[in-house]
């Protein structure tokens, strides 16, 4: 069987096939279709790690400078409570965390250095449990260990899945401040 041409018909296919894999239009786009969803995932989990990395700092800054007052005596000489302690650390969050939803701080008096407590108040369950938590600033030359935990609501719910360590998709942000009081009373 020939062509219009005289061509056989496999002559005439094979022709075609050949014309049709030189074009070349719309390559880019099928590249780009099978590599955009590993790339996008990367990308995504990238950003919710510099998330976690960003706020953690800023907690770790906040529970610095509102320790400062602790550990001069300052807070203990005004009677600062636990709920303006609160307040001085969220006001050095700047805002950038919700102080209300999830912010959990514990301090608390240690005999030595080793004593401090550590450990993450997790229960099996994956949930927060703060019904241990006080607030004991010290006395003058007393051991204090401030700690601050924030449960952080991961914001890719399937990418940054491996990232959650609590229940209902969040993320468990935790600073310290270990310190001896100074000699105020002196």
């Amino acid at each position: 069987m020939t062509g219009a041409y005289g061509l056989s018909l496999t002559a005439c296919l094979r022709a075609r096939w050949d014309s049709f894999a030189e074009h070349r239009r719309g390559a880019t786009a099928v590249e780009f279709a099978l590599i955009a969803a590993p790339f996008f995932f990367l990308i995504f989990g990238l950003l919710e790690i510099c998330l976690i990395f960003i706020m953690s700092n800023i907690m770790e800054h906040a529970v610095s400078e509102a320790s400062r007052s602790l550990r001069t005596g300052e807070a203990q000489g005004a009677g600062i409570t636990q709920a303006q302690f609160r307040e001085d650390v969220c006001a050095e969050l700047i805002d950038l965390l919700d102080c209300d939803a999830g912010l959990h701080i514990d301090v608390r008096t240690a005999a030595n250095f080793g004593a401090t407590p550590g450990g993450v108040p997790l229960d099996a369950d994956g949930e927060f449990d703060d019904s241990g938590f006080t607030f004991q600033p010290g006395a003058a030359n007393e051991i204090v260990a401030v700690r601050v935990f924030y449960e952080w609501d991961l914001i890719t719910p399937f990418i940054s899945q491996p990232l959650a360590n609590m229940s209902g998709h969040k993320h468990l942000l935790q600073t310290s401040a270990v310190f001896r009081n100074e000699p105020f009373g002196n």
